[in-house]
């Protein structure tokens, strides 16, 4: 068995989307993260994606909301500075189309998410989720999380990537697939 390793480019971007007071949208994305893709015999439909995300590197464009969002009442970058994505199974939809179920790790509780996934062309791909961020202990003002009308429940991901094939040198022992670490900036 050959196992092709891709390393997931800088020119990649996690995004998200959360309703705010009911009438707008917060956008923002995750500046510093990392990942590799491992490619079974050339299938991509057994394709493991393990994603190490710096949590501190979450960015809205406002920094007052940017600091909120790394305190203990969302993301406790400070005891959780990681979020993480494994594979867990890949389904295939269409020639161009599948699912990736993996688990995601965030403030040290895991679920399970799917990514649906299109391929764009040779190493990349686009990608789109949901999550409940209660799933996850991000609940933010509980007084206001009771109704629902501060922050949105549902948060929207998506995701560009475009992975670049490593040399089969660069692949010396499977041990390390899941000993992904966030480098620091």
């Amino acid at each position: 068995m050959s196992i092709e390793r891709w390393e997931i480019a800088d020119s990649s971007g996690i995004y998200f989307t959360v309703r705010h007071l009911l009438i707008s949208k917060v956008r923002g994305r995750f500046t510093r993260w990392n990942g590799t893709v491992l490619v079974p015999d050339d299938d991509w439909g057994r394709a493991t994606v393990d994603v190490v995300i710096d949590a501190s590197s979450i960015d809205t464009g406002i920094a007052k909301r940017d600091a909120d969002l790394r305190s203990a009442n969302f993301l406790d970058v400070g005891r959780y500075p990681v979020i993480t994505f494994q594979t867990l199974y890949v389904t295939a939809r269409q020639a161009d189309q599948f699912q990736i179920v993996g688990e995601l790790t965030m403030k040290g509780r895991v679920g399970e998410v799917i990514l649906e996934t299109e391929s764009t062309g040779t190493g990349r791909f686009s990608a789109q989720a949901a999550i409940s961020r209660r799933d996850f202990g991000a609940s933010g003002n509980v007084a206001w999380d009771k109704y629902g009308v501060m922050i949105g429940e549902r948060i929207d991901v998506a995701i560009d990537v475009e992975a670049v094939r490593q040399p089969a040198a660069a692949i010396s022992f499977l041990s390390d697939i899941h000993d992904l670490t966030v480098p620091r900036a």
